[in-house]
């Protein structure tokens, strides 16, 4: 389950005024930072012919803008709620920084997920510690590849799919639903968006072909980075 205070310190890590005051958090601070549409690695047509340019632009500048908008607007109304003593309105806006935070969090990772196809980044072979931890918990990379695309396409409605780390168990391969990002101790090492604005205008209701395509794209060196802990989980 995803808590409300997970998603406000998940959003907190790389904020300028620091939303800490020794081992306490503080809300207040935390919201003061004004989070922005970060800029993609490559251009909108760059991972064509797997995602159309149409898409990239409409999933980034539209739909991306819109949770990023909506989670700096609630912030805002939420620490104006905690200052006037409103709880109701502290729990209403709960439930939209949750939303809206977590559709930031995820986004900002995906972009990062995905490399265009002929890049050095998509080949397996540029993540090799990765690729071989995934081979000893599934055997080979091509059973992994199925037992994840098999997860995406389970997933009801409209949520996520992610291989993460566990700092206990290794790696595991997890859903998430609606905008929940990965919070707690699994590090996500990569995710892939199963909404239908990440696919419809392209693929219509041809999930399965979305699933198929989008490993050409997938960003392995990014991924095996976080798998290491060579970069932040998300940069916001």
């Amino acid at each position: 389950m995803v808590s409300f205070d997970n998603i406000l310190k998940y959003l907190a890590v790389q904020a300028p005024l620091r939303a800490f005051s020794g081992d306490e958090f503080n809300v207040t601070k935390m919201a003061v930072q004004e989070y922005t549409l970060p800029a993609l690695p490559y251009a909108y047509n760059a991972l064509e012919p797997h995602i159309s340019a149409q898409i990239m632009e409409l999933h980034h500048s539209k739909h991306h803008q819109t949770y990023v908008t909506n989670l700096n607007n609630a912030l805002k109304l939420h620490v104006a709620a905690v200052g006037a003593g409103d709880i109701a309105s502290q729990i209403e806006m709960q439930q939209v920084i949750k939303f809206n935070g977590g559709g930031h969090i995820n986004h900002s990772l995906f972009w990062k997920n995905l490399a265009p196809a002929d890049s050095e980044e998509t080949k397996p072979e540029s993540a090799k510690e990765l690729v071989s931890a995934v081979e000893k918990t599934w055997g080979t990379l091509d059973n992994f590849k199925k037992a994840f695309s098999s997860a995406l396409l389970g997933i009801q409605g409209s949520g996520w799919g992610w291989l993460v780390k566990d700092s206990a168990s290794g790696l595991r391969i997890v859903t998430t639903k609606d905008q929940d990002p990965v919070v707690g101790r699994d590090v996500p090492v990569f995710g892939v968006d199963m909404w239908e604005h990440a696919y419809y205008l392209q693929y219509l209701n041809g999930k399965a072909a979305y699933v198929e395509n989008i490993w050409n794209i997938i960003n392995w060196k990014a991924a095996e980075e976080r798998f290491l802990g060579a970069s932040e989980a998300v940069t916001l």
